[in-house]
């Protein structure tokens, strides 16, 4: 992989590449890059708005596109790069979900798909390891807004999580959701998110990520009939699968047996124990999905995360917004135009606001 050119609207960023890399071209606009004839690939590390609308521009001049994450703000905006891709066959088109390549959680989803714990009864993730002060805020204009990035934690920080939870566990059927807009920082998109799951089929969950934890935790939990996975920190895998299914002993023991067995519940006695450890290579994750993109490029091999798959979270982080604006649970996949009457009544908003404390 070579770099054929790079694309910014920020002057710092065309000095420090003209300082760097003289001989590669710069372009202060992606059309003029798009036309140039300097590139066949691309990757759309802009606001999130501008992922469909840069995407379908590159793929209709022959060019492969990697998604940045999320695929996009809105399910309609990503429905129309996934069908524009879909005329483009012989172009690749994927989605930057490196979280996909680790291995912990490609183990996660191994042990899940054996059937290590059976069918899952529910799912807990709290992820509020994405501290960020009010400065990270201040920096840029459009971060942290509904007219620039369309929302705040649910489409920055956690994507990765948000896919990762569908990939593993499944999508859910119905979402509610309790949201804190600007709750402990100065900005007026979600800085916590409380958001309960339903599976459909009795099972539930619930995910819990926010901004302002210093002290933040990463713990995803994952009951099934036959035992439980628990992850804690990215890092360490611990799992416990039952001799007998948790259906199989309710239905055999007595009341006094039952009684017994919660005075010593041990790995002795119904349960197996194991732990897998893994070692966090910073920045390797990128570095793979950047790899896989080439290869199936060069010589088809199969994509890790296949563009077409970046819709699944964004409906999932719609589904949970729409349920917080509307406060009441919703059902997936939601009203797409519902959400978006909504969500261009938070930008106007946003835009009066603004007009306001620039006036004052």
């Amino acid at each position: 992989m070579v770099i054929g050119a790079f694309c910014d609207i920020d002057p710092a960023k065309k000095k420090m590449c003209a300082e760097n890399y003289p001989d590669i071209p710069f372009f202060d606009h992606y059309m003029d890059m798009l036309n140039s004839g300097k590139v066949d690939a691309i990757v759309t590390t802009v606001p999130h708005y501008l992922h469909p609308e840069i995407g379908i521009e590159a793929l209709k001049r022959g060019i492969h596109i990697l998604v940045e994450k999320p695929a996009g703000v809105y399910t309609k905006q990503v429905k129309e790069l996934n069908e524009f891709a879909a005329s483009k066959p012989e172009l690749t088109f994927a989605v930057f979900f490196n979280q996909r390549t680790n291995p912990l959680y490609q183990k996660v989803k191994d042990l899940i798909d054996n059937g290590e714990i059976g069918a899952i009864r529910r799912t807990n993730w709290i992820i509020t390891t994405w501290w960020r002060s009010q400065a990270y805020y201040d920096q840029s204009e459009w971060r942290e807004t509904w007219g620039g990035e369309g929302g705040g934690v649910l489409v920055n920080q956690a994507p990765h999580q948000i896919d990762l939870l569908q990939g593993i566990c499944g999508m859910p059927k119905k979402v509610y959701a309790n949201i804190k807009y600007g709750s402990q920082r100065n900005v007026p998109v979600e800085d916590e998110v409380t958001a309960l799951v339903d599976y459909g089929n009795g099972a539930t969950g619930v995910f819990v990520t926010c901004t302002h934890d210093i002290l933040g935790t990463d713990r995803f939990e994952i009951l099934g009939d036959k035992g439980k996975i628990v992850v804690d920190n990215s890092k360490k895998i611990t799992i416990k699968r039952l001799h007998k299914s948790e259906s199989e002993m309710s239905d055999s023991l007595s009341w006094e047996e039952s009684k017994n067995l919660m005075k010593d519940i041990g790995p002795s006695g119904i349960y197996s124990k194991g732990t897998f450890e893994f070692q966090s290579v910073w920045g390797q994750q990128h570095i793979t999905i950047l790899e896989n993109f080439a290869a199936n490029i060069l010589d088809g091999t199969e994509l890790i995360a296949p563009g077409s798959d970046g819709i699944h979270g964004v409906a999932l982080a719609n589904a949970i917004h729409l349920s917080s604006w509307l406060g009441k649970e919703v059902e997936l996949l939601i009203d797409e135009d519902l959400f978006l009457e909504e969500l261009t009544k938070k930008i106007e908003t946003e835009k009066q606001i603004t007009v306001k404390s620039e006036s004052n």
